[in-house]
């Protein structure tokens, strides 16, 4: 053995331990190749908030102090900074690379809710309202992380419409009492739509724009990350967002691991996750209850989505998803394309939908070995599986596709792969909804068993769609048009051998 072939040897061993992190273990025996995230590591370097004359009683505008611990860090090259057990009123707070926020076991970061305090310096839109600065954000940073068990609150009912539909007699009354301005919901014709505009004037809460809708507009998200590498949220509690509470937008390295998020069932626009555009993730360990999709894929709509690449190498494991309009999604923004995204090991109790696929015409996208398996899902409302191809996303009263680009970036659903899932309880077993030129094409059901439905199979403009070794209840098949349908197989059998 030569001296050089030993110094490769030990060299390639050496390689192959750096690349062993504690989050390694996930990564074994999955059906295709993922590439792994990477520890973060922050600036061994601590202060506490309180080091800078913060006042945990909850009332106390905790705002300067926690801008002058950031700024004493960022001097200091980084580090963390402990926000001890009690309750820190501030405004928005602007993250920076290096850098930890930790919240202790017992404390809660409470956002205020002058709104003023978000409204970002910028021009007025063409519609009348301004951007707002998320509660927590960040942009081109590099090393950062939220930690501990603490609570980020952001006190999403005083931003948030609130359709009537929605919620039972007592909280519509609640939140009337509040004052407000009610409006006809355009979508339903028996039922109006409450917005925290024009609120009591003991509550102090200012307005941030002349109208009810456009203030609508401008709700921030709970945790907003931009255009970074080095992500690391753990074990932190995300409550009450006036919008969607940890979107992490173009990150290289993201890991979101042991996060418990929660809002009401009834928050307009409640989603739980959003990455969007991330290239390496992983998402384990966190328990989510919310107004919106759960665990929701994001790819950006149109060239802006092709530009920042796609979602690619994805493992998520071990979450559970209670009330969420969807479990795991994608959509309805995918034009960056999908790629090696694996979900495994998971728990969907009481969505709407277990996996929920949609997307519409002028923001669709491109899918490659999408794999979904050793799934549970209870107590679904609708259906187990949608793949959706005409999604139009409503928010309260408007249409956010009415603006797209029809005739380009059609979602394209293929290479997917659902494998053994267990469903108790839904109202439709599977449910595929293609278009005339683009159907849903090459998805796999293998060892799905889906009990105590009250229907099977529903399919238009699909092809090469193969269900193995299934057992769908009542009917595993019923399709009254196969004009639309191609290449379907279910056991073995065309659908009316099925049936």
């Amino acid at each position: 053995m030569t001296r050089k072939f030993i110094i490769a040897v030990l060299a390639l061993v050496s390689t192959l331990a750096m690349a062993q992190t504690k989050y390694s273990h996930y990564y074994t025996n999955l059906p295709c190749a993922v590439e792994q995230v990477q520890e973060v590591h922050i600036p061994d370097y601590t202060v506490t908030l309180t080091d800078f004359n913060a006042v945990g009683d909850g009332q106390t505008d905790c705002s300067e102090a926690f801008a002058a611990a950031i700024k004493h860090l960022k001097k200091q090259g980084g580090g963390h900074l402990i926000v001890p057990d009690g309750k820190w009123l501030t405004g928005p707070i602007k993250l920076i690379s290096n850098f930890d926020l930790h919240l202790a076991d017992n404390a809660t970061i409470i956002f205020s809710t002058n709104k003023e305090l978000y409204v970002q310096p910028s021009d007025t839109l063409r519609d009348g309202s301004k951007k707002c600065y998320a509660l927590v954000h960040g942009s081109k940073l590099e090393n950062v992380a939220i930690t501990g068990h603490g609570t980020l609150d952001g006190q999403g009912i005083y931003w948030r419409p609130v359709k009537q539909k929605k919620v039972n007699e007592d909280i519509w009354n609640t939140l009337l009492e509040m004052g407000g301005k009610v409006t006809a919901d355009g979508n339903s014709k028996n039922w109006k739509i409450w917005y925290p505009f024009n609120l009591n004037k003991d509550l102090n809460i200012p307005n941030i724009a002349s109208d009810a809708v456009t203030q609508e507009k401008m709700r921030p998200h709970l945790v907003n990350i931009t255009d970074s590498k080095n992500v690391l949220i753990e074990h932190v509690h995300l409550l009450n967002s006036p919008k969607f509470h940890l979107v992490p937008t173009r990150i290289q390295n993201l890991i979101i691991d042991g996060v418990n998020i929660r809002c009401p069932h009834w928050a307009q626009n409640g989603d739980a996750m959003d990455p969007g555009n991330i290239q390496v993730a992983l998402i384990v360990n966190c328990n989510i209850s919310c107004g919106d999709d759960g665990i929701c894929m994001k790819g950006g709509v149109g060239q802006k989505g092709v530009d920042a690449g796609p979602q690619r190498d994805f493992l998520i494991c071990n979450d559970t998803v209670y009330r969420a309009h969807g479990g795991f999604v994608i959509g309805s923004e995918f034009s960056g394309g999908m790629q090696r995204l694996v979900v495994k090991d998971c728990r969907f109790e009481g969505t709407d939908i277990g996996c929920r696929f949609k997307s519409a015409p002028g923001r669709g996208g491109w899918c490659e070995d999408i794999y979904c398996y050793d799934i549970i899902m209870k107590d679904i409302i609708e259906s187990a599986f949608l793949i959706q191809s005409g999604y139009a996303d409503r928010g309260a009263g408007v249409s956010a596709t009415d603006k797209d680009n029809k005739d380009a970036f059609f979602p394209d659903w293929s290479n997917i792969t659902f494998r053994n899932i267990t469903c108790i309880g839904s109202k439709q077993a599977v449910d595929i909804q293609g278009l005339k030129g683009k159907p849903v094409h090459d998805v796999v059901f293998d060892q799905i068993t889906i009990i105590g439905n009250k229907s099977g199979v529903k399919m238009e403009w699909a092809e090469n769609i193969k269900f193995i070794n299934c057992n769908i209840n009542p009917k595993p098949m019923p399709i009254t048009d196969y004009k639309k349908i191609k290449n379907v197989l279910y056991n073995g059998k065309d659908p009316d051998a099925a049936e």
